[in-house]
């Protein structure tokens, strides 16, 4: 989060705490400094921290209990998609499997959302892969590419919800991609998947599709492995 423009005293210090929650600084079931202190520690007014804490209280992070310390939740498994939305935010503080969670629930929840797509909006999804062709070769064009079909795809699955839920994650997606399309194989790997969706839908196969979607968010949890692994 980038702190050179002007801010409000509560989003910094949601900010503080939040990566301090998550870089183990309050770790879960520890206590967080009362309300006094947090306010000199951060030269906010207590109203400001108040406020805070209640904002995190309700995204599943802390649980206020008056008279007692705040405690810091285990988010992991207390925390919703609210919570979730937010930590995709702090990349900078996040453990390095918390990537792999991800693939892993895209490596799920992707192929149906395919096929659902192509099942209701076939040429539109194909129209968008013959694009690949053209595609220039870089990050940046992979990137977007990519994030855009993913988009194409949750948009036309019929489920609204789907790309609620995509959105939380652009932020980190496109930082995330711009590392990994830095790989040739994964470029390369990327227009395979293209080629065998464009396929897929041309035999019109439900099972077709799901296996080429599958078979592709196994290949990228692969190659991304390799790639933290250098």
């Amino acid at each position: 989060m980038n702190f050179d423009k002007p801010f409000r005293p509560a989003q910094f210090t949601e900010h503080k705490l939040i990566c301090a929650i998550l870089d183990g600084t309050y770790p879960s079931g520890s206590a967080l400094p009362s309300e006094r202190c947090l306010a000199e520690q951060f030269c906010v007014t207590r109203p400001t921290i108040r406020e805070t804490l209640q904002r995190l209280a309700g995204e599943g992070w802390i649980t206020i209990r008056h008279g007692k310390p705040t405690e810091v939740n285990n988010y992991w498994e207390s925390g919703g998609l609210r919570l979730l939305g937010t930590m995709v935010r702090y990349s900078e503080v996040l453990p390095e499997s918390f990537i792999i969670y991800l693939l892993e629930l895209r490596e799920i929840l992707t192929p149906p959302i395919a096929r659902m797509a192509v099942t209701r909006a076939p040429s539109i999804i194909y129209d968008k892969l013959a694009l690949h062709k053209t595609l220039e070769n870089t990050p940046d064009a992979f990137t977007e590419f990519d994030w855009h079909l993913q988009q194409l795809m949750a948009v036309h699955s019929g489920n609204p919800v789907y790309p609620l839920i995509l959105n939380d994650f652009t932020s980190i997606f496109k930082t995330m991609a711009i590392f990994y399309f830095n790989e040739t194989d994964a470029r390369q790997a990327s227009l395979k998947f293209y080629e065998n969706l464009q396929h897929a839908i041309e035999v019109n196969n439900d099972k077709v599709v799901e296996d080429v979607v599958r078979n592709a968010m196994k290949k990228s949890i692969e190659i991304w492995t390799r790639i933290k692994n250098v």
